[in-house]
């Protein structure tokens, strides 16, 4: 796969979650028919080992059979999909687990930088550097909520000249500092190159939709399409809703009702990422989705830490019931029992 091109064409790539039963071991089960869930809904991509898939399986032995568990699936449907593996840590672990996921057959890697927070610029882009000689690099903009750092233009455009960044995530969920990642691409001289995905959850379809241009003469930017945690919930309609931010995109006319529906999605995400907690339930959000529509056996999380915030559980009832054309219940209930039993040979 020609990973860059591939990117660039726009795709929804959700965030994977992590299937575990009630006594906290991985679900096998479970989790390959999320995978298959993702797939069947048309998703272009598969984020695997990311902030959503917990952090934690990079310390516990269970980042190789999630990463294995999902390629098994995406080579057995004979996907077209993108494989994008989640790396952490310091340089030597991160491109240990580059090296893993090139193995297993994965086209990039997305690089947390939030055990790098005291790091200087310098050792940032040498980590970078580093991982990317062993995998296409898509950089990672993690918001500081949730362990990430504030990382200014002069970083990104010091990125950008890493020859292997095949994207950028950008997902502070701030909007001066998504400027700052898209000016730093603009002044590269890679636009062309590098594709730009949101990941902001706050602000995903207008991401989707508005121009940028830091110049009368510049080039316009625009997000692609997007690595979301928001999109490993309701997964069938984020692509649809793709598709239609393409045309609007392309037709240069944005109506009424999509700017309604993107004002929907954000406060949709305000309950399920649980913003009133300050995301302290962003993870147990996702899988109390999941959990609710079959895709999951338990909503238990690695970290004990990882619960429902007070008061949630009914926000993500009421925007359930709000917005049911943003969810995508029939398709999973009538394709779950398949995901299920499917059993690999």
């Amino acid at each position: 796969m020609n990973i860059r091109e591939y990117l660039r064409q726009g795709h929804v790539i959700p965030a994977h979650p992590l299937a575990l039963d009630d006594e906290g071991r991985l679900e096998e089960r479970y989790q390959r028919a999320l995978t298959r869930y993702y797939l069947e809904a048309g998703a272009g991509g598969l984020a695997v080992g990311v902030h959503t898939t917990q952090f934690e399986i990079h310390d516990n032995g269970l980042l190789e059979p999630v990463l294995r568990l999902a390629a098994e699936e995406h080579a057995r449907a004979g996907s077209g999909a993108a494989l994008i593996a989640g790396a952490v840590g310091g340089t030597e672990q991160a491109v240990r687990e580059a090296r893993l996921a090139r193995d297993l057959g994965y086209h990039a890697v997305l690089l947390s930088l939030r055990a790098l927070r005291a790091a200087s610029q310098a050792e940032l882009i040498a980590h970078c550097r580093a991982v990317a000689r062993e995998l296409p690099l898509v950089g990672f903009y993690l918001q500081p909520a949730v362990g990430g750092q504030v990382l200014p233009y002069a970083f990104w455009r010091e990125f950008f000249e890493i020859e292997n960044v095949v994207a950028v995530k950008a997902a502070p969920f701030h909007r001066y500092w998504t400027l700052d990642v898209m000016r730093a691409l603009a002044d590269s001289g890679r636009a062309h190159e590098i594709v730009l995905y949101t990941g902001n959850d706050d602000h995903i379809l207008l991401d989707l939709v508005l121009p940028t241009r830091f110049s009368q003469a510049g080039e316009t930017l625009c997000f692609a399409g997007g690595l979301l945690g928001q999109w490993a919930v309701w997964t069938r309609r984020a692509v649809e809703l793709l598709e239609e931010a393409k045309r609007w995109r392309e037709e240069g006319a944005v109506p009424h009702s999509f700017l309604l529906q993107a004002q929907q999605l954000t406060d949709a995400n305000a309950a399920v990422f649980d913003v009133a907690g300050e995301f302290r339930g962003c993870i147990a959000g996702i899988q109390y989705v999941l959990w609710r529509q079959g895709l999951l056996p338990s909503m238990r999380c690695v970290s004990d830490h990882e619960v429902l915030s007070p008061g949630q559980q009914q926000e993500i009832e009421r925007v359930r019931a709000a917005y049911p054309h943003l969810t995508d219940d029939a398709f999973v209930a009538a394709n779950l029992g398949r995901w299920l039993d499917r059993v690999p040979v």
